[in-house]
């Protein structure tokens, strides 16, 4: 599947989120939306993550910013995740991939030697149109957050 294209329509699909919920990605239009994927629930960078945008969810909140974190865990894991350090917003369950497939996000990763395809950490901002406006690669979670929002200041 193609990356998605900075200035174009932000990759759409049904997702099912905590609270076991089931919508849209595009039934977000009017709002800013900053979608970061993830590894793995309750690991510490993912954690750390977290915990970064939970401590400015404020500051997103007033710039009409929704969050959604992404990773392939099941919707119970992500309840205790998201209930253990007391998340804000909603996370995803994409067991089947199919999310971080549309957004190119599954790479092959060495864990301790060994070759495995996991979630390579990445940020998507889309605005309130729906159009893709910033992806972060490869994020290195010191600092992300600060990031992000400095950029959803500019939309």
């Amino acid at each position: 599947m193609p990356k998605p294209k900075i200035g174009s329509l932000a990759p759409d699909a049904k997702v099912q989120l905590t609270g076991n919920q089931s919508f849209k990605l595009s039934s977000l239009k009017g709002k800013n939306v900053v979608l970061y994927f993830y590894p793995k629930d309750n690991t510490s960078g993912c954690t750390t993550e977290g915990e970064d945008f939970r401590d400015n969810y404020v500051k997103f909140k007033r710039r009409d910013t929704v969050i959604l974190g992404v990773s392939r865990d099941s919707l119970a894991s992500h309840e205790n995740f998201r209930g253990k350090y007391k998340f804000p917003f909603d996370l995803i369950s994409d067991t089947d991939e199919k999310l971080c497939k549309k957004y190119d996000v599954i790479k092959e990763k060495n864990m301790y030697g060994k070759k495995v395809m996991g979630i390579e950490r990445s940020t998507f901002i889309i605005d309130k149109k729906g159009v893709l406006r910033a992806e972060f690669r490869k994020v290195k979670v010191k600092g992300h957050v600060v990031e992000v929002l400095e950029t959803i200041k500019t939309l």
